[in-house]
């Protein structure tokens, strides 16, 4: 076999079909000559290496938005619609912006201000919120503590609740869950009892089938619009990515 330089190999190997340029059908001797060749070249230009990861990266990433895009089409009813969700912001804002949250992740808690500062400084967005907690038992006791509000004592006191169980610092018990329940003025028994009941357990059952459904593994994760944003992003990406929908 010819040696042939390292770039020639290259193009050649890309330029000729499948059928054309089967190492199979190359003797030992020429499959070791065209990895050592390749080998040289990538060493000597490893600038190839990372072009062509940054075209893998894009195209991988292409692929996981084309794919929760369908994902978002195929679940929209539940997504945007469930009917036991709370429902904030503008009720009739022209873009939905969905949060699954858990009540003791830091990146939820470091979202939770850029989150009211953008439906706050827009005024045209409707914000639903559903209960996430993959965080273990104080997650499970804090979301249940909210979606038992929302059930007993309506969205204002939800709303409130969420504010406080967000900003949480301390352990999540049923002793401070009363107190935190006093402090907000509401029916700390009440909701305490409620939180074990069938429809308590119906919500959070929901939310985990639809997470499952949507790929969804941990949070914060964000449904705007027709895109999945998958972990924390900053007031001035979510407010670009509200504005380019709107674009569009």
């Amino acid at each position: 076999m010819t040696r042939l330089p390292a770039a020639a190999l290259l193009s050649l190997g890309l330029a000729l079909p499948a059928q054309a340029f089967d190492l199979a059908a190359m003797s030992e001797a020429e499959r070791e000559l065209f990895r050592a060749e390749v080998r040289s070249y990538l060493m000597e230009n490893p600038e190839v290496l990372m072009e062509a990861i940054g075209v893998l990266e894009q195209r991988q990433a292409e692929a996981q938005t084309a794919n929760d895009e369908a994902l978002v089409r195929v679940n929209a009813a539940e997504i945007f619609e469930d009917g036991h969700s709370w429902v904030g912001g503008n009720p009739e804002g022209d873009i939905t912006l969905v949060e699954f949250v858990d009540y003791r992740c830091g990146y939820c808690r470091r979202a939770h201000d850029d989150v009211a500062e953008l439906v706050s400084s827009d005024g045209n967005i409707r914000l639903v919120m559903k209960e996430f907690p993959i965080l273990g038992d104080q997650s499970v006791l804090s979301a249940r503590f909210a979606v038992a509000t929302l059930q007993i004592a309506g969205p204002d006191a939800y709303e409130k609740a969420h504010d406080a169980l967000i900003t949480f610092r301390g352990n999540v018990t049923e002793d401070s869950l009363k107190d935190l329940a006093a402090t907000l003025g509401i029916d700390g028994a009440a909701i305490l009892a409620r939180m074990t009941a069938p429809e308590v357990d119906a919500v959070l059952a929901a939310n985990q089938s639809l997470a499952q459904r949507m790929q969804i593994s941990g949070t914060p994760t964000f449904i705007v619009g027709p895109q999945m944003l998958r972990g924390y992003m900053p007031l001035d990406g979510m407010r670009r990515i509200v504005s380019e929908i709107r674009e569009n």
